[in-house]
């Protein structure tokens, strides 16, 4: 089949792309800037095209000669999520009958039949019902928590586990759940594309186990050997106040934690398993919930985490201008550059340049950069806590703890974009280069577009400091580079 993928930046994008190749079909993706998708395994194996499901131009070029489209677009991070879900399925479903594809494959989110729904999880519903009322057959699979190696549900769950031996819990933690594993529910969304003609519905898709979310903590914690946890559920939280509590623990940020545990409210399980008519389990059957987290766990130990939660971009205007172009034509641009020559190899220079945040740190003032973390993670930014998917190799796209891997050049140049909250647009480009001598040229430069007043007085405010946190990169990355030579 002809497919088109809308979303393959994001966490079951990236996955499934791979899996529909695997499955003998030809595969198109969408993305804002293809350019971020440079790096993925499979980017020489697929066609991909530019748009963005809120131009209704762009989606209806990309549909075309198509016969399958894959939906997997969530706006989470914008206040106004619900209104461009709306408006990216109200173009989709009206591109797809104008093209004549065959069917849309659309991931929502499972949830009881009442009227009652969080904003996320209604959003969703909304989504499905556009494509279940549009000229196109649409297969609509809906599923609750999905546990997988970087899967934002399996991530607080984790994290949660993990950090807090005793905790005070909402009283949704009683509410059953019917996860399911990241690989059987990619199994459904690639059989989807060949689907009999005519079909024109939701599925309920889930794991064998159904279960409530105390159940889960307790059974994570016998799978990553842990300690007993000790949990003591309380009427007062509200999904607001644990939202801000998961903010703090873990490395989801209120952007997705609040909706995330508004949709834990209610109780989603599976009220049809028709799916398995058209998809019958495998010899082994589907992954039961020690099973899952025990794959998840060994993904992460290994870093083979194909894909993470935090790879979907927040929210940007693709035509601001880049730190990367020639010439800047934004306006006002302040700038912090500086070089130092080193007499480390530049194969070692960039070694420690590739493997900066994490685990790694970022060589300079560490008080610093943690005390920002957190002033990021309390005003509803993504802070420092999500880290990195390799300790050593980055990606075009990926996330790196508060910036995004906007270019590389493996080997020169490393361009990252700060998605830090700050009152303008900043990037940070570290360089390496041969010097004549056969040691390096290092070449560290920050860049802030600022926004209004707020934008320049907080330049200014940061000035005095910059001596140390950027002075101190610098020594410390060539130091670090020249302690290994």
């Amino acid at each position: 089949m002809r497919c088109v993928v809308f979303g393959a930046s994001g966490y079951i994008g990236g996955r499934l792309v791979p899996d529909l190749l695997e499955a003998g079909h030809r595969v198109r993706v969408v993305a804002r800037n293809p350019a971020k998708l440079s790096d993925r395994p499979w980017h020489d194996d697929v066609e991909i095209v530019r748009g963005d499901v809120l131009d209704a131009g762009s989606t209806e070029a990309a549909v075309a000669d198509q016969q399958v489209a894959f939906y997997l677009v969530h706006s989470l991070h914008s206040t106004d999520f619900a209104d461009r879900d709306r408006r990216g399925a109200e173009n989709l479903a009206a591109a797809a009958g104008h093209a004549g594809l065959t069917r849309i494959v659309y991931l929502g989110g499972l949830h009881p039949d009442t009227d009652e729904l969080s904003p996320h999880l209604a959003s969703r519903k909304e989504v499905g019902d556009i494509f279940l009322a549009g000229p196109t057959d649409a297969v609509v699979l809906q599923a609750a928590v999905i546990l997988g190696s970087g899967s934002a549900s399996f991530e607080m769950l984790r994290h949660l586990t993990e950090r807090l031996p005793a905790m005070v819990t909402p009283q949704w933690v009683h509410n059953r759940i019917q996860p399911i594993a990241i690989r059987d529910l990619l199994r459904y969304l690639v059989a989807a594309a060949t689907f009999p003609e005519g079909l024109n519905r939701t599925y309920d898709v889930g794991g064998p186990d159904v279960l409530s979310y105390l159940d889960m903590m307790r059974r994570y914690a016998v799978v990553a050997k842990l300690p007993q946890r000790i949990i003591l559920p309380v009427p007062v939280l509200t999904p607001w106040l644990s939202a801000q509590w998961v903010n703090l623990v873990t490395p989801v940020p209120k952007s997705i934690a609040v909706p995330l545990i508004a949709s834990l409210i209610h109780e989603v399980i599976c009220q049809e398993d028709d799916i398995l008519q058209l998809v019958p389990d495998p010899p082994e059957g589907r992954l039961h919930f020690e099973q899952a987290v025990e794959l998840a766990l060994s993904r992460t130990s290994q870093y083979q985490v194909a894909t993470r939660w935090s790879d979907a971009s927040w929210p940007e205007d693709p035509s601001q201008p880049s730190a990367a172009d020639p010439g800047w034509s934004g306006g006002t641009v302040y700038e912090d550059v500086r070089e130092q020559h080193s007499s480390a190899a530049p194969d070692r220079v960039w070694q420690v340049v590739e493997g900066i945040g994490g685990e790694h740190g970022w060589y300079s003032f560490p008080l610093a950069w943690v005390v920002r973390g957190w002033a990021d993670r309390l005003s509803g930014g993504v802070g420092l806590r999500r880290g990195r998917r390799d300790p050593y190799r980055l990606h075009t796209g990926e996330a790196l703890d508060w910036w995004r891997v906007e270019e590389i050049e493996r080997g020169s140049r490393l361009l990252l974009r700060a998605e830090m909250m700050v009152p303008g647009r900043a990037w940070l480009e570290l360089s390496v280069s041969p010097a004549a001598d056969g040691g390096t040229c290092y070449r560290q430069r920050a860049v802030f577009q600022p926004h209004g007043f707020a934008g320049h007085a907080y330049w200014k405010l940061i000035v005095p400091f910059h001596h140390v946190v950027f002075g101190g990169m610098v020594a410390n990355i060539l130091g670090e580079a020249e302690r290994g030579r």
